[in-house]
């Protein structure tokens, strides 16, 4: 604890009530209890509610409009361009907030190699947000404390809300980045994924721009023989599942960097989503939820403090936090080699995409720009249809830049390095969404192993004439007739009929990127028939 506000006025907070310097995370847990904001599972993790807000607001995310982004940020409805002044009044109210009320600041770095590392500060209204910060990001030393000058800093305060009228925000909540004064706004809204995804969008402006290094949005694991292995995908399609493998050491699970030397790991945590957790289907993640572990907006059983991972009654985006040493393969430092395998994970709800195929640099390219994945609707009112999602280059809502940029860098690398690139389904076979069945974990496994072990150097490939897929005849412990999905389909006719239209998905997502993408990436479109 420290009531010396001195400290502070360079950074525009004056009048705090008391401010709570570094503390660790047992003093972080222990203010979460005292000031009643949380609670203790069975297993000791702090367990709290985020409010109103269960997951990000992309409307209400934006970044400010100045010299340094006026021609290089990428506008469109996930940039979205906020005035200089605006911000700067706003930065001065957020800071009279903390005028009488407890401030807690926590300092930690971001990006695992120490060439591409910033320091960041966060002032938070709350003890878990600093907790959070505190997850997610990488513990400076004692003796890096006490030389520590943030590059970046975050405020942090849920209980905010801004004035739309004179602030210039769309509502109440909001998420800002100011890339001239390096700070970073978030108000109105408790979910700490606002955190996190912060830094991850600063990241994907300054790596790329500075340095030529391209960020991804991506988990990544190394084998014992110290080969590399990255997964890309959008949420919900086993990109943190998947890569916490026993078998092999855990670089990160969402965001990564890749430099002349090979990928980091931008964070010192891991967020994973915790809806239907069991032990046996993800031992690892199950195991890491412990002391310093946040569990976001979960229930209990009845009578117990023993989270029900099944509850959906607050949210279906119920998450945990955890410092990435609670993982017990985890990498440290988090730094890989160069990756020979590299697998775009998609759920498909149609069933159309096979569970495994072998893409060409064009194929990559085009599914890297086009990012497709599918959310299954609610069922409230017997929805029972499905939703694609194309989300380019895996992280739609946190590139500041334009998506074939990114993709310029990533074939630029795939040329350099010679990956294997592969796109797995983890969606639905033998029909779609409540028709056909998902795709069972331990089938895309054994293909992603069959993968990465070389069995599938060994057998053969059949293009697929639509799609333009080349998928395996066999794979070591997975049924043959699940390697086709039109095979797995009662009606070869309803097969057709759903992969036309995704088909057509596909294509007119990508119209507004073809004028901008090579001949090679345009033909590894699919046809419709």
């Amino acid at each position: 604890m420290n009531t010396n506000s001195s400290r502070l006025e360079t950074f525009g907070i004056k009048n705090p009530k008391e401010i709570f310097f570094n503390l660790s995370p047992d003093q972080l847990i222990k203010a979460s209890l005292e000031r009643n904001m949380a609670s203790l599972s069975d297993t000791g993790a702090l367990v709290i509610f985020t409010g109103e807000f269960t997951g990000r607001s992309p409307e209400d995310k934006f970044t400010v409009e100045n010299e340094i982004t006026r021609s290089t940020v990428d506008w469109n409805k996930f940039n979205k361009a906020f005035p200089q002044d605006k911000f700067d009044q706003l930065y001065l109210k957020v800071c009279q907030y903390f005028d009488g009320k407890e401030l807690f600041v926590q300092d930690n770095f971001a990006c695992a190699d120490d060439r591409y590392r910033i320091s960041v500060r966060i002032f938070a209204e709350y003890p878990w947000s600093a907790q959070f910060a505190g997850n997610m990001f990488i513990r400076p030393s004692e003796s890096e404390l006490d030389s520590f000058i943030p590059d970046w800093c975050i405020y942090c305060v849920p209980g905010f809300k801004a004035d739309p009228a004179s602030d210039g925000t769309r509502q109440g909540n909001f998420s800002i980045i100011d890339f001239k004064s390096k700070r970073i706004l978030i108000g109105g809204s408790g979910y700490t994924g606002e955190i996190k995804k912060s830094i991850f969008t600063i990241l994907n402006f300054i790596l790329p721009v500075e340095h030529g290094v391209l960020p991804m949005h991506c988990s990544a694991n190394v084998g014992k023989d110290g080969v590399s292995t990255v997964f890309f995908g959008l949420s919900g399609t086993g990109k943190t599942t998947l890569s916490a493998d026993p078998n092999r050491f855990l670089i990160g699970d969402d965001e990564h960097g890749w430099t002349d030397k090979g990928v980091f790991n931008f964070e010192g945590g891991c967020y994973a989503k915790t809806i239907d957790l069991t032990e046996e289907k993800e031992p690892d993640i199950y195991r890491a939820i412990k002391k310093e572990a946040i569990l976001e907006n979960i229930g209990f059983f009845e009578g117990t403090n023993k989270p029900d991972y099944s509850n959906k009654k607050i949210t279906e985006n119920t998450r945990v936090s955890y410092p990435i040493q609670h993982i017990s393969n985890a990498l440290i430092p988090s730094l890989g080699g160069h990756p020979t395998n590299i697998f775009f994970l998609t759920c498909d709800a149609y069933g159309v995409l096979p569970p495994i195929s072998k893409l060409t640099t064009g194929q990559a390219m085009y599914h890297f720009i086009s990012g497709y994945t599918a959310k299954v609707a609610g069922t409230e009112a017997g929805v029972t249809e499905p939703k694609a999602t194309f989300s380019a280059c895996f992280g739609a809502p946190f590139l500041p830049l334009h998506p074939t940029q990114y993709a310029d860098m990533l074939g630029t690398k795939i040329e350099q390095y010679k990956p294997k690139i592969w796109l797995v389904n983890t969606g639905w076979t033998g029909g779609p969404y409540g028709i056909g069945s998902r795709m069972k974990l331990s089938y895309t496994r054994a293909m992603i192993s069959a993968a990465l072990n070389g069995d599938l150097d060994k057998v053969n490939f059949i293009n697929d004439n639509q799609f333009g897929l080349a998928y395996p005849e066999t794979v070591p412990n997975v049924p043959s007739e699940l390697l086709n999905p039109r095979n797995t389909w009662s009606s070869k006719e309803e097969y057709d009929a759903k992969a036309n239209f995704l088909a057509d998905l596909f294509i007119q997502n990508f119209e507004k990127y073809k004028a901008r993408a090579s001949a090679e990436i345009c033909s590894a479109a699919p046809r419709k028939k």
